[in-house]
């Protein structure tokens, strides 16, 4: 089973320089959940994922699979969309690992990092 998993205090860059408001974070995550409706994607969200300077953040994880973070997202239902397209392609994947080729334009420019997983595969 894929995993998003949205950091709900995290502000997109425009509310992190007034920070007024409730976090960006917060709405992204019910956008991402609303986007995941039915696809098998599974959704969660965190208090703090420490990538501040790159807010919004979400990480995209499967057991057995490659772990990706990604960042500087406005938070926004077409950023959520891509989000879990590309989620879908990273759960259809045998070791998480999806071909450029295949990204979806909304996730392009976002990926922070990827952390290989625990158990030595991928």
């Amino acid at each position: 089973m894929t995993t998003i998993t949205v950091c709900t205090t995290c502000r997109n860059e425009a509310a992190r320089e007034t920070r007024e408001g409730d976090p960006t974070g917060e709405a992204f995550l019910a956008n991402v959940e609303a986007a995941a409706q039915g696809s098998g994607v599974q959704v969660r969200g965190v208090a703090c994922l420490m990538g501040c300077a790159h807010g919004c953040n979400v990480a995209i994880s499967g057991t057995g699979k490659m772990v990706y973070v990604l960042g500087r997202f406005e938070g926004t239902p077409e950023d959520a969309s891509a989000l879990v397209e590309y989620a879908g392609s990273h759960a259809e994947s045998p070791n998480g690992v999806v071909p450029f080729r295949q990204w979806p334009q909304g996730v392009k420019g976002h990926f922070v990092s990827r952390v290989p997983p625990l158990d030595g595969e991928g």
